[in-house]
């Protein structure tokens, strides 16, 4: 298990479940504290096919953050587990980019779900 705190307003922690990558995220994502997110959500991490999200403890997340969250789903499912708190809700409502993330009652059931391929 990895964890990283790049200041008091952010963590990420992150574990494998085989070819899974789970992140962790708690707290404030902007532009001055990402570094820890975008290597946990590396597209290129080698043996990765499927990144889940925990997201529960989410209070903000600027278009820096959410651009990190997207770069994996260009080929490979990304999915939001457990409650999607409201702010991120309405900001991916609103950008539209709920429709790149699959969903999922808790990260057991993210890991192990089907998703469908995307649609290119």
């Amino acid at each position: 298990m990895d964890t990283q705190n790049a200041d008091a307003r952010s963590h990420v922690e992150t574990r494998s479940d085989g070819d899974v990558r789970i992140v962790v995220m708690a707290g404030e994502f902007d532009m001055d504290n990402v570094a820890a997110l975008r290597i946990a959500m590396d597209p290129a991490a080698p043996g990765v096919t499927r990144f889940v999200l925990d997201v529960a403890g989410v209070t903000f997340v600027d278009s820096t953050a959410l651009s990190i969250l997207l770069q994996p789903a260009l080929d490979r499912p990304v999915v939001l587990a457990g409650t999607v708190p409201v702010r991120l809700a309405r900001l991916l409502e609103i950008t539209g980019a709920d429709l790149a993330f699959a969903t999922a009652p808790s990260v057991a059931e993210g890991t192990a779900m089907i998703v469908p391929p995307r649609r290119g």
